[in-house]
């Protein structure tokens, strides 16, 4: 078996900042301030939806350029408050006592995934680790079939398992035909998340049991 995980939200524990860094967009744009709550009834992809369901109108090309770079300097000026979900080395760690492979995905920039997993030390899990080179705001499903595709043979399709913490998370697994198991502690409400009935979990390890990984 191979897991793909998910990183924001589900292997790194980052809600509380990347909400914080929304409400400097928002200031930015002349916008109120919202909850983790709010955020997690809105959150969609592509991420400029998410913000035109916030504000309840269109949101312009021009703005949306200022918001999604308002929001990523937001957001790496924040990096250094941020921890991994609290079993994650201990997930890491029982796929590979398992014997299974695993490797991360992200929408979040390459370089600055790559920062991160060496601060948290957590690259020699990982038979692949991959964020974000192309547009931002993209749904997943096609860096999905491209990380796949990179795995190479050694790795049956049919037998990978994904766990993340959004609905984008089960589009793309859905969509390339593996499994995935909802981690949900992460981005979206726990009613948003069960609504899907895509098997979830609370916690990492959870993920992995119900997953049929450990």
């Amino acid at each position: 078996m191979h897991i793909v995980w998910d990183w924001n939200g589900t292997l790194l524990d980052d809600l509380t900042q990347v909400v914080d860094a929304v409400n400097v967009t928002l200031g930015e744009i002349g916008e109120p301030s919202i909850t983790i709550r709010e955020y997690g009834a809105h959150y969609q992809r592509p991420v400029r939806r998410f913000y035109e369901s916030l504000l309840g109108r269109v949101v312009p090309d021009d703005e949306w350029r200022l918001i999604d770079d308002v929001f990523h300097v937001a957001y790496r000026d924040l990096l250094p408050k941020m921890r991994l979900a609290p079993d994650a080395i201990e997930a890491l760690d029982g796929v590979r006592r398992a014997g299974h492979t695993q490797s991360l995905l992200s929408m979040l920039w390459h370089d600055d995934l790559v920062t991160m997993v060496e601060r948290f030390d957590i690259g020699s899990f990982m038979n692949r680790v991959e964020g974000l080179r192309g547009e931002r705001g993209a749904r997943k499903q096609v860096f999905l079939e491209g990380h796949l595709q990179a795995l190479g043979d050694s790795v049956d399709v049919g037998g990978v398992l994904m766990i993340g913490d959004a609905l984008d998370d089960v589009e793309a697994a859905v969509a390339v035909g593996t499994r995935c198991v909802l981690y949900d502690r992460g981005t979206f409400p726990q009613e948003r998340i069960r609504a899907t009935g895509v098997a979830t979990a609370s916690t990492l390890v959870g993920a992995l049991e119900v997953g049929g990984a450990i």
